[in-house]
């Protein structure tokens, strides 16, 4: 056979396998997943947030605290853990749903943990309503899916644990690129762009494990409700405080 015959065959063949590649179908991440909690504490101390000067000492000062046995709970109220601490350091499970469309992310426990990742094709709104979770879009690239989250409220806080985190305080940009490593063993790598108390982007990557043969499912939390309206901590970032309340216990009218 001559040179340009076998050039030419190698070629067809490289294209057959290209569009192949370009169809194959996205892996299967649907289940119940449980973080890896024991490298979530590992990354407390080996991957900081590059912290601004600011937001540093106010993050060491939690940390003091937690040592100190006086632990501040970045989590309370009832309100969801929010992006990216849902993913940074939730110690429950999740269940990941795919459907035509759209990937939806239950958790348990308390507070309201849903993530919707829009998978239609469809832009950020122009003009967004700020949430938690913020809004989500995603697409596979390859075996890759890549999600961006923007439309983040500045109450969200960037936690590296339950008593150490910093509210992004706006304008955060969240990356994922969340694949399978192993069968049953996801990555999430992680983006988190927040100008207002991050130097430059945190890249971080969280692991999850799905254990299919012990049937996991997820189950409702409880939790005590509060009346909560946005404020100030004494640092001046965005966080949500206690409605003011009457003599009687009764929530005060707020103007």
């Amino acid at each position: 056979m001559k040179t340009s015959a076998i050039a030419g065959l190698v070629a067809a063949l490289i294209g057959t396998i290209a569009v192949a590649g370009a169809f194959a179908k996205p892996p299967d991440l649907s289940g119940v997943w449980l973080p890896d909690v024991k490298d979530q504490v590992r990354q407390e101390t080996q991957n900081i947030p590059p912290w601004k000067p600011e937001a540093r000492s106010q993050f060491q000062h939690l940390v003091d605290e937690e040592k100190a046995g006086r632990p501040f709970l970045v989590l309370s109220h009832c309100l969801p853990h929010g992006m990216p601490s849902w993913m940074l350091i939730t110690h429950n499970a999740f269940e990941l749903l795919v459907t035509p469309g759209r990937i939806t992310m239950l958790g348990e426990v308390d507070g309201n943990r849903m993530r919707r990742i829009y998978m239609d094709g469809r832009p950020h709104p122009e003009d967004p309503d700020l949430t938690l979770h913020g809004h989500s879009v995603g697409h596979w690239e390859d075996d890759k899916l890549v999600v961006d989250t923007v439309a983040i409220a500045p109450q969200a806080y960037i936690a590296t644990s339950e008593a150490a985190g910093i509210p992004n305080n706006g304008d955060l940009h969240i990356v994922e690129r969340i694949h399978l490593t192993k069968p049953d063993v996801m990555a999430d790598d992680m983006e988190i762009t927040a100008p207002k108390v991050l130097t430059t982007t945190w890249k971080t990557t969280r692991l999850f494990r799905r254990y299919p043969e012990r049937h996991y499912e997820i189950i409702e939390g409880e939790c005590q409700q509060e009346d909560l309206v946005p404020g100030k901590d004494k640092y001046g970032n965005d966080i949500f405080v206690p409605k003011p309340q009457n003599a009687d216990g009764s929530v005060r009218a707020v103007k």
